[in-house]
């Protein structure tokens, strides 16, 4: 039976101290990454990696060109062609790791993009005044009629990532978070956690972060992909740069509909997927969706192997 590969790039929530370890160690690709990184931005991830604390990997200005940083890394670590890969996406921030992978955008263009997208993000909502959570066990209609009756009151929430069936993040101001964790609680969630995560991505009161992200966006000479990316925004792929700019500037202000985009790769009928990040975040999602599918985190150093059929 051929191989038919699907990648997934993690976003802000898989970072953690200490992470890559092994592959810092045994590969030489992702060490010049993390160089390149520094840099472009002054910043020392791996120092950070290595000797920071959770609380130091959180703001948003760190944790978007970090995980950028440590995406490129593990693929890079990989030295295959995008080509060799018939489906990527990315979660949220991972999107953009999917460009660069698919060989759309360099990676140095992109750790100035996404910084300046941490930036406006974090100008748009102070910390402190925006909220996110993770609602667990309600469906999807529930928590929307939750989330429209909280913002109907004046306190802005709505769904965010829509991951699962049933695991679903919430933005939006902190009040109104909070708000719809007591909600959702007394609706019969299983969960309802409060998220460390220092904006609330994904909802409108990212607009004013798109206005001046896409002016930015705009600088950026993008090139068709050379696989298939599917955008958070539409659940589609384009070769349109225009429509994958459009489309990445929405995302700031719409909900990921990992979800749906995960039964796109479902009907592409994918055999082996591999999450492309430090973590299992996107592994654990959807183990249970996928039947008969090989499923592999290249957050271990020895998995890079089994993407070369090794």
């Amino acid at each position: 039976m051929s191989r038919i590969l699907g990648f997934a790039f993690p976003g802000q929530g898989s970072q953690s101290p200490g992470m890559l370890s092994e592959h810092f160690s045994q590969s030489k690709e992702v060490n010049q990454v993390f160089d390149i990184s520094q840099e472009v931005l002054g910043i020392d991830f791996k120092k950070l990696i290595q000797e920071g604390s959770a609380e130091d990997l959180s703001p948003t200005q760190i944790t978007q060109p970090l995980l950028l940083t440590a995406n490129q890394a593990i693929w890079k670590a990989l030295n295959i062609k995008p080509e060799m890969v018939d489906l990527m996406a990315g979660h949220s921030l991972g999107e953009y790791s999917a460009y660069v992978a698919a060989e759309s955008i360099t990676f140095e263009e992109a750790l100035e993009l996404v910084s300046l997208r941490a930036k406006y993000m974090q100008e748009a909502v102070p910390e402190g005044e925006g909220g996110i959570a993770a609602i667990i066990g309600l469906s999807q209609d529930q928590l929307l009629s939750i989330c429209n009756q909280i913002t109907d009151s004046g306190q802005l929430v709505s769904m965010a990532n829509l991951n699962s069936e049933n695991q679903v993040v919430i933005s939006g101001t902190k009040e109104g978070v909070d708000k719809a964790i007591e909600v959702c609680k007394e609706s019969g969630a299983k969960r309802a956690i409060p998220l460390a995560m220092s904006v609330p991505s994904h909802c409108k009161l990212m607009t004013p972060a798109s206005q001046k992200f896409s002016l930015e966006l705009d600088k950026i000479n993008l090139l068709p992909p050379k696989t298939k990316v599917i955008q958070n925004f539409s659940v589609s792929h384009s070769d349109d740069v225009q429509t994958i700019k459009d489309n990445l500037v929405s995302q700031l202000y719409t909900p990921v509909r990992w979800f749906e985009t995960m039964d796109y790769f479902i009907d592409a009928k994918i055999t082996e997927f591999y999450e492309c990040g430090p973590s299992k975040v996107l592994t654990g999602l959807i183990k249970r969706k996928f039947d008969n599918v090989v499923l592999n985190s290249l957050d271990n150093y020895e998995t890079l192997n089994l993407v070369k059929g090794k």
